[in-house]
């Protein structure tokens, strides 16, 4: 009997030895259990968003200032990712009939660091830096700012001034944030930017919530112009993506250029996201 008890401990005393060993050498299977963080994504390539866009338009997406241009009404969109990747800001915008369309397209290569989703965030925080960003005007053939004031707000019935939020540590699901627009053309404007995260890139929805008037006239009415920017981390660089869109009258198409003024302030907010991308 002293035997069996001797040989029952020996063999307990050899597995838990053997167990110490396992668990000190191989601690692989405590690692498979652990989840991978849900907000971690691998990064996609231009090509696997935009296949088939032809050599000397990729190479104007990748130049400085990218790719932008109006649409003549009724022209079709040139600028459209794949299917299967998930990103479609043209329904957004489409939902609201727009007669007018501009598109942009364009990837901020990186410079000593891989660009993440919170450095394009961190950048829409920066409404301050819309103000005195320059377009060409062809009526007074001269440079001149488009925003002569930006300011954050603090809703669309509280308009005082906020300012701008400090960097951003994390991202939100979503936020909704209240611009004003001081614009040498309309005076002043009052936006609304809606803002969305998912898994690769991120939405900023940007539209008026009041009249937009020249003179005596209202050019576009509430919510007539809208402009939606996608922003995602790439392999190659930080893509930018855009579509604004806009409604008028045939007779103020008549009088203004409404397809020169969607296309000029999409500029604008595409060199401000841009420049706000590079320095943060």
């Amino acid at each position: 009997m002293i035997r069996i008890f001797r040989t029952i401990a020996g063999k307990i005393a050899a597995c838990g030895f053997l167990s110490c060993l396992l668990t000190f050498f191989c601690p692989f299977p405590a690692l498979a259990q652990t989840s991978p963080d849900p907000n971690e994504t691998s990064l996609r390539s231009f090509d696997e968003l935009f296949p088939g866009l032809g050599e000397d338009r990729r190479k104007e997406v990748f130049s400085k200032d990218g790719f932008i241009h109006s649409l003549d009404k009724n022209e079709a969109l040139e600028l459209l990712p794949s299917s299967s990747s998930g990103i479609n800001i043209k329904d957004a915008l489409m939902v609201k009939q727009p007669a007018y369309l501009a598109e942009s397209l364009l990837v901020i290569p990186y410079s000593g660091r891989t660009l993440t989703r919170l450095d394009a965030y961190t950048a829409l925080g920066k409404i301050r830096d819309l103000k005195g960003r320059l377009y060409h005007s062809h009526t007074r053939n001269a440079e001149i700012p488009l925003f002569e004031d930006a300011t954050r707000i603090e809703s669309a019935k509280k308009t005082n001034p906020i300012p701008d939020p400090q960097p951003a540590k994390e991202l939100p699901s979503s936020e909704t944030v209240y611009i004003r627009l001081k614009d040498v053309n309309f005076g002043n404007t009052y936006y609304r930017g809606d803002v969305s995260v998912s898994p690769y890139g991120i939405t900023y929805n940007l539209t008026n919530f009041n009249n937009l008037t020249y003179l005596f006239f209202t050019v576009m009415k509430e919510e007539g112009f809208t402009a939606i920017l996608y922003m995602e981390p790439l392999t190659e660089g930080m893509l930018v993506y855009s579509i604004a869109g806009a409604g008028a009258s045939d007779y103020i198409a008549n009088r203004i250029n409404i397809p020169s003024a969607i296309e000029k302030r999409l500029a604008v907010f595409i060199g401000w996201i841009s420049d706000g991308i590079k320095h943060n």
